[in-house]
């Protein structure tokens, strides 16, 4: 990152670079003369987790505001979903019937990256979690359109890279659940729920939980799939039993296709001259 701003400090850097010249004593040698920001051990440390925490939050933002990023749409989705040409490598039966969702997120991509590209990619920038199925359809489809995307990756127990369509500079990677969350919903003008399994219902729960108490704003909210929630969730039941409000479930809608999600985001309440139709929403095209 370039910072264009003069200051009368030596900068960090150069601090950094001049102990790697120091002679090798044993006073240069022991920890407590590293610098403290060049670290690693000292960083790491369980006392520091606040600071970390702080750099995790602070580092994505920064860069997403030195690229003008001011809004995004959010797709939360199952990376076990391949896409179709590849379902014979499913593990189940219902995850190959799945794979449509892979090609609507995709298109939905694109063709709200059309809309990104109006505004310079400034807004309604696609923003991933950066892996495979329906974090890489997303990610894709932006592509697709010539555009770019975010992807917001986690350090998992097993080795997951991130998909291979996330512009590389706006590729992240969280140490820390709680601050990655929080950035898939500080620019979001919407958010976009695949099927998938405990990662994608726990982004969704929490997204909708924070709508549902005000403490964000209500935006476009929308789960691809009627048979899948239907069958994963009874939503009638919550209500029926007083856990939801009734008017709870109006926080979002269930659709099927790219296009159906382009409407309902387009006609959502509040929507207003804010959201104008999409360039090329009725013509999905070739990938």
């Amino acid at each position: 990152m370039d910072d264009d701003r003069h200051s009368p400090f030596r900068d960090a850097h150069s601090d950094i670079e001049s102990t790697h010249h120091l002679p090798q004593t044993p006073q240069t040698r022991a920890p407590a003369y590293r610098l403290a920001f060049a670290d690693d051990d000292f960083l790491c440390r369980e006392e520091l987790r606040p600071v970390r925490l702080q750099l995790e939050l602070l580092k994505p933002q920064m860069v997403l505001d030195e690229r003008g990023i001011e809004s995004t749409v959010v797709l939360f989705g199952g990376a076990r979903i391949p896409e179709p040409s590849k379902k014979d490598t499913a593990r189940t039966e219902t995850l190959a019937q799945l794979t449509a969702f892979y090609d609507e997120a995709r298109t939905f991509a694109r063709l709200i990256t059309q809309r990104s590209l109006e505004s310079y990619g400034r807004d309604w920038v696609i923003c991933t979690g950066g892996g495979p199925g329906v974090m890489e359809a997303g990610n894709r489809g932006a592509d697709d359109a010539g555009g770019h995307s975010i992807g917001l990756s986690i350090v998992l127990p097993h080795e997951q890279a991130p998909n291979e369509w996330v512009t590389p500079d706006l590729c992240f990677n969280f140490h820390y659940f709680a601050i990655r969350k929080m950035h898939f919903l500080m620019r979001a003008r919407a958010i976009c729920v695949f099927p998938g399994g405990f990662g994608t219902l726990d982004e969704m729960f929490e997204s909708l939980t924070l709508i549902q108490t005000g403490r964000m704003e209500r935006v476009p909210f929308l789960l691809f799939g009627r048979d899948f929630w239907q069958r994963i969730i009874d939503w009638e039941a919550l209500a029926e039993a007083g856990t939801i409000a009734p008017q709870d479930l109006e926080l979002f809608r269930i659709v099927e296709t790219a296009e159906e999600a382009i409407e309902a985001i387009d006609g959502w309440e509040g929507a207003g001259e804010k959201r104008e139709n999409i360039p090329g929403r009725s013509q999905r095209g070739e990938h």
